[in-house]
C-alpha cells in the first residue's frame, strides 16, 4: 500500500512539477531586498483547539508578513494544515502541485521520499538548498547563530551527492519526558516521593488498595498510573532504564531507527514491567481503547489518577484548562502532580536518551513546485532572527506578559487575538522550540505557566534532562530502506507494544518476540543492515550485531 502511494504521488509530481534542475542566481534580489514584491506560501499547524484563532490570520501572522514586507518586499499568505494529520495532508498537497512554499514536518524520512520523487526530468520533489546557501550565506545567518554553527545548517547534507534537502530546527530546550505524581494521595498514605523503581511501584500498589480513602465513593474509578496507545512515547523512561549504561553510541545509532528506541538493548524488559503493572490492575484498564487524549486527561482533571509519564510540562499546559489547575478546583487546593525522577539503570543513573538540539525536531523544506526559493530561504531566516523569536514567544506586554524587575516575562493567560494557538507560538517560530530569550529564558520558563508555582515548573524542566544522553550523530546519508516503509513500521511497533502490555503474564514472551519478529520481517532488519553498511563505508566503523 505505501509504496502504490509513493509510486501515485511520483506520477503526480511528474505531471505537475516540470521544474528545471540548473541552480541561477535571482537577478532581482539586489542589496538584500527584491526590487518587486514577491509572493510565499507558508505551512502553518492548525490544532482546532478551543478558544483558538484562526492560525493564518492572526496578530501573530500579521507581524510577519509585514516584517517581511518590509524587510525583503516579500508577502507571505499562511496555508493550514492539520496539526494530527500533517504527514497525510502534506502528501496530498504534494500530489496536487499545492504544498506550501515553506513546508514543514518532524519527520526525516518523510521529505527523503518526496525528495526520491522525481519528475520526467529526473528532478526531485523537493529543492536541493545546498547551491542557494552557498550562493546567499550572508543572509542565513540567523539561522547559523540559531542553529549554533554553520555545520549544524549542514547537518543532513548527503555525504555522497552533497544535497541539502532540508533545514533542521533546533531544540532551544531538550527536556523531554517526566514522571509526575500525586503528593496529596502520597502525603494521604505517609509515603514519601518515589526515588527508585521499587518504591513507585509501591506507592501505585498502595493507590490501588487504598482507592476508598483516596476516591471514596469513586472507588471505583482508581487509575494508579495511567498511560495510552503511545507505550513508547509514555514509558519511555521505564523502558530505556533497562538498557545498559555503557551501551555505545554505534549500538545507538545501528538500533536506533525507531525514535521511542524499541529495538535497544533490554528496552523489553521494561515492557514487560508494564505488562506485569497491567496484570496487576495498576494501568487504566482502558487505555488501548483511545487513540486521542481527551478522556485521559478528563481522568487526570477529575482526580482518578496517581500518577503518569509525559512531556515535561504536560500537567501545565493550556493556560487555565490545564490539568493540574483542573484538578485542584475539583478536588482541591492540595491536589496536584507533581514530577519525580526515579527510574534508574545498572549503574544507578536516571539515563535519559534525548534528541540532540539540532536533528531532533522539525524540518523545513521546499517543495519543487516552490517558485521562489530565495525568498522562502529569507522566511526561515527571518523567523530565525532573535527579536522576531522574541516576540512570537512573549508577545504584547499587559495582553501576553508583564515584565519582572530581574527582566524575566511573566506569561500571563491571554484572551482574545493575543491567545497562542501553540505553546510559545512554537507552529510559527518553526526553527526554534522552547523559550530562546537568552538569559531570561530561565526565570521566565518558571513563570510561562500561570497559576503553577515556579519551584514544580522548573523541577519538572531539571527531571526532563536530568542524566540526559545526546547520541553521537552520524551522517550517513539517506538510509533508503527507511524511506521505503513509510508508516507500516510505527503502526506495527504501537500494536506490538499495546498487545505485549494487555497480554497475560504467561503469554508476554510469546506476543512480544512473535510481533517484533513481524516488525523485523517488515523493514526493521533491513534497516539495521543498511545501517551497519552505511557506518563502515562512511566512517569506516565494522559493527558486529
Amino acid at each position: 500500500m505505501k509504496k502504490i502511494l509513493a509510486l501515485v504521488l511520483a506520477l503526480a509530481l511528474i505531471a505537475t512539477l516540470g521544474i528545471t534542475s540548473a541552480f541561477a542566481a535571482d537577478e532581482g534580489f539586489v542589496d538584500g531586498k527584491f526590487t518587486e514584491t514577491r509572493h510565499i506560501t507558508v505551512e502553518i499547524y492548525n490544532r482546532n483547539n478551543d478558544g483558538g484563532t484562526d492560525p493564518t490570520n492572526n496578530v501573530w501572522t500579521e507581524y510577519l508578513k509585514q516584517g517581511m514586507l518590509e524587510r525583503y518586499n516579500v508577502e507571505v499568505e499562511y496555508v493550514s494544515v492539520g496539526r494530527w494529520t500533517e504527514t497525510d495532508d502534506i502528501a496530498q498537497l504534494l500530489a496536487d502541485g499545492q504544498a506550501p512554499d515553506v513546508s514543514y514536518t518532524y519527520g526525516y524520512n518523510t521529505i527523503i521520499s518526496y525528495a526520491n520523487m522525481v519528475d520526467a526530468n529526473g528532478n526531485p520533489g523537493v529543492i536541493d538548498l545546498a547551491p542557494y546557501l552557498e550562493e546567499y550565506k550572508d543572509y542565513t545567518q540567523n539561522i547559523v547563530t540559531l542553529l549554533g554553527g554553520e555545520d549544524n545548517l549542514y547537518y543532513d547534507k548527503d555525504p555522497a551527492t552533497g544535497a541539502v534537502w532540508m533545514i533542521e530546527g533546533v531544540r532551544a530546550d531538550t527536556s523531554r519526558i517526566t514522571t509526575f505524581i500525586r503528593k496529596d494521595w502520597l502525603d494521604k498514605l505517609g509515603l514519601a516521593l518515589p526515588t527508585t523503581e521499587e518504591e513507585f511501584y509501591n506507592a501505585l500498589v498502595a493507590f490501588r488498595d487504598n482507592a476508598e480513602q483516596l476516591l471514596g465513593a469513586d472507588a471505583d474509578k482508581m487509575i494508579p498510573y495511567t498511560t495510552s496507545t503511545d507505550i513508547g512515547w509514555r514509558n519511555d523512561l521505564l523502558c530505556v532504564s533497562k538498557v545498559a549504561d555503557d551501551i555505545s553510541d554505534e549500538t545507538l545509532f545501528v538500533y536506533g531507527y525507531d525514535d521511542r528506541h524499541l529495538l535497544y538493548p533490554g528496552y523489553k524488559e521494561g515492557v514487560r514491567v508494564l505488562n506485569k503493572w497491567y496484570n496487576e490492575g495498576l494501568i487504566w484498564k482502558d487505555f488501548g481503547l483511545y487513540t486521542d487524549s481527551e478522556q485521559e486527561d478528563n481522568n487526570m482533571k477529575a482526580g482518578y489518577v496517581g500518577a503518569f509519564m509525559h512531556n515535561w510540562d504536560y500537567p501545565f499546559r493550556n493556560g487555565d484548562d490545564c490539568i493540574n489547575l483542573n484538578l485542584q478546583r475539583n478536588v482541591g487546593e492540595d491536589a496536584m502532580f507533581v514530577p519525580i525522577d526515579c527510574f534508574q539503570d545498572d549503574a544507578g543513573v536516571t539515563r535519559k536518551f534525548m534528541g540532540a538540539a539540532v536533528g531532533s525536531d522539525r524540518k523545513i523544506f521546499l517543495p519543487s513546485t516552490n517558485k521562489e526559493p530565495l525568498a522562502s530561504l529569507l522566511y526561515i531566516n527571518f523567523i530565525s532572527d532573535p527579536e522576531v523569536i522574541k516576540y512570537l514567544q512573549t508577545g504584547k506586554e499587559g495582553e501576553n506578559f508583564n515584565l519582572t524587575a530581574d527582566g524575566a516575562y511573566e506569561i500571563l493567560p491571554a484572551t482574545g487575538e493575543w491567545v497562542k494557538n501553540s505553546g510559545n507560538n512554537i507552529d510559527y517560530t518553526m526553527t526554534c522550540n522552547g523559550l530562546y530569550l537568552g538569559e531570561a529564558t530561565g526565570a521566565t520558563t518558571a513563570l510561562s505557566y500561570p497559576g503553577i508555582p515556579a519551584d514544580i515548573v522548573i523541577t519538572a524542566n531539571e527531571f526532563g534532562k536530568n542524566n540526559g544522553r545526546y547520541p553521537l550523530h552520524y551522517n550517513v546519508g539517506t538510509i533508503e530502506s527507511e524511506t521505503e516503509v513509510g508508516t507500516s513500521l510505527t503502526t506495527k511497533r504501537d500494536e506490538l507494544f499495546t498487545k505485549a502490555v494487555t497480554a497475560s503474564v504467561e503469554d508476554f514472551d510469546s506476543v512480544y518476540d512473535g510481533l517484533l519478529d513481524e516488525y523485523m520481517n517488515l523493514g526493521g532488519e533491513e534497516i539495521i543492515n543498511e545501517r551497519i553498511e552505511k557506518l563502515e563505508a562512511v566512517y569506516g566503523i565494522k559493527y558486529e550485531k
